[in-house]
């Protein structure tokens, strides 16, 4: 072919050639995406209280993203939970966020503003509901709660929702039989220590490092909820997303004295609308799964995210972008 090209010819042809070889990253990512271009630009991402395993995780991803799409700045956002989150997000305040499951389901459930929008990316890590004493406690079952301070998170957080309804299985009325102290886990470990509660229940990945420093200070034990599954269950269509779990006794060292505990379990989801950029979708759907390892290191709970069980996203269809990393990694 090359003696059928003058001089120029040849010489144009070679550029072109060494053009493309330099430009293989970029091209790949075109083909890869269906020719669209590099996304690029602020995204937010909402996580939840900064003593939280959201919050962590966020911080996690924004450095692998960092690495993986350089052109896009990945803003935290923090919030009160997943409710809130998926609140943020509807809002036009983030673009992409984490939230539970049962929260997604309730969510639209109720109708609100957005719901029909909402798409997930992946299925992440589970949340163990988990229902902290101070060691000494007479309270070993949640009915044993009544007539007592109860931290049951911030209004518009998951963990006051499944403690609505744990409560609900216990045969305990949210509003009358306890004293419920709505705020997070940035604060419900230090009220607890200063004896302004007497329990609180948090929803998070294991371990929760807000209850491992907690448990540095003052001796605490965690209160077993697996006697509430079967009611929890009969709630209706929206606690179908509990399941019964045991949190491992190496979970809490300090806490569980090597002893398993009987709780409830809920799974995350990485959730954003359906306008969401596919591009951009599908490259941080690849990152999270791909982070997973590293992640996983330093917030124990991601080391479950897994790319056989990421597509199981029930109450959301996956985003498209999401759909098209899970197919072009299919076997």
């Amino acid at each position: 072919m090359f003696t059928a090209l003058s001089r120029t010819g040849r010489r144009t042809l070679l550029a072109a050639i060494a053009a493309l070889v330099a430009l293989g990253p970029a091209l790949w990512w075109l083909v890869s995406t269906g020719g669209e271009p590099t996304p690029g630009g602020r995204v937010t991402l909402a996580t939840g209280v900064p003593t939280g395993v959201y919050a962590r995780y966020g911080e996690l991803l924004k450095q692998d993203l960092a690495h993986d799409m350089p052109e896009v700045d990945l803003r935290l956002a923090r919030s009160e939970g997943s409710i809130d989150n998926l609140r943020q997000l509807v809002a036009g305040r983030a673009q992409f966020t984490i939230a539970t499951a049962d929260a997604v389901a309730t969510y639209r459930g109720r109708g609100e503003p957005g719901a029909d929008r909402l798409r997930a990316c992946a299925r992440l890590y589970d949340d163990y509901i988990q229902l902290v004493v101070p060691k000494k406690s007479a309270v070993r079952s949640t009915k044993d709660l009544r007539r007592l301070r109860v931290g049951v998170g911030a209004d518009g957080s998951g963990v006051q929702l499944i403690t609505r309804r744990l409560l609900t299985a216990a045969g305990l009325d949210f509003d009358k039989d306890i004293t419920p102290v709505r705020v997070g886990i940035d604060r419900m470990p230090k009220l607890l220590e200063q004896g302004r509660l007497d329990a609180f229940f948090w929803s998070g990945g294991l371990p929760t490092t807000a209850v491992q420093l907690l448990a540095q200070r003052f001796p605490v034990r965690l209160v077993q909820l697996g006697d509430l599954a079967e009611g929890l269950h009969r709630q209706g269509e929206r606690t179908r997303y509990y399941r019964a779990a045991v949190m491992p006794a190496d979970a809490y060292p300090l806490v569980q004295d090597g002893q398993a505990v009987k709780t409830i379990a809920v799974a995350n989801l990485l959730v954003t609308l359906d306008r969401a950029d596919a591009a951009l979708t599908q490259g941080i759907t690849r990152t999270v799964i791909d982070s997973r390892d590293r992640i996983g290191r330093e917030v124990h709970a991601a080391q479950k995210v897994d790319l056989r069980t990421a597509v199981f996203t029930d109450p959301l269809r996956l985003h498209e972008g999401a759909r098209r990393y899970y197919v072009s990694v299919k076997p």
